[in-house]
């Protein structure tokens, strides 16, 4: 299996980082998003700009982190790719989506969700920033796992987004629950995993 997640893990943040990338640097900035949604983008335009790119940045430059390949034979690319990871994608992105999810649409219970995402992606890079820095590289991966979990929410709010589409249900009434549930999970599984990966090493 892990081939293919693999591919799906590559494919799946490449296909959303292109497309967010090409929806808002060749469309009109608002015109593929929610009325309201668009009000609130065209008087923040820095915000969404900052945040759409950057985390465009951290959705491409991810999946590479955890090439073993990478880091075996490209130390040095694996490093500078990884601090551009963290100041250009995860930084940018994660302050620059903290204040856009203040102007979240779907209310109170949007904001704290898309506020707690961005909290816990900022966190969890420092503490990635944090324990590579000490040498801790057991520690640093395990932060990394979680961060780029709560990165690949970029992708998981969007397939939310088809599935509700597809159901039927209107937008304004699935979208504050789509907001916890593009992160949340991810971050589970993210813990699963790591913890699998302990009882392995144990073993």
């Amino acid at each position: 299996m892990r081939p293919l997640a693999n591919f799906l893990l590559y494919f799946l943040a490449i296909g959303v980082a292109l497309y967010a990338a090409a929806g808002y640097g060749f469309f009109p900035l608002g015109s593929l998003v929610h009325p309201e949604m668009k009000v609130t983008f065209q008087s923040h335009p820095i915000g969404i700009y900052t945040h759409i790119f950057a985390s465009s940045v951290a959705l491409l430059l991810g999946p590479f982190q955890f090439s073993k390949s990478l880091r075996l034979n490209y130390p040095s690319l694996h490093r500078w790719s990884g601090r551009a990871y963290l100041s250009a994608g995860v930084l940018a992105g994660g302050a620059s989506g903290l204040y856009m999810a203040q102007f979240a649409f779907g209310g109170i219970v949007s904001r704290i969700g898309f506020s707690l995402l961005a909290l816990g992606w900022l966190f969890s890079g420092l503490m990635a920033y944090r324990a590579i820095r000490r040498r801790d590289i057991h520690s640093h991966r395990r932060w990394m796992i979680r961060n780029y979990a709560l990165t690949f929410a970029a992708v998981t709010l969007r397939t939310y987004l088809g599935l509700f589409f597809a159901a039927g249900v209107k937008f304004e009434d699935f979208y504050p629950a789509v907001s916890w549930l593009c992160w949340a999970p991810n971050l589970i599984l993210a813990e699963w995993l790591i913890s699998a990966t302990r009882n392995r090493q144990a073993r």
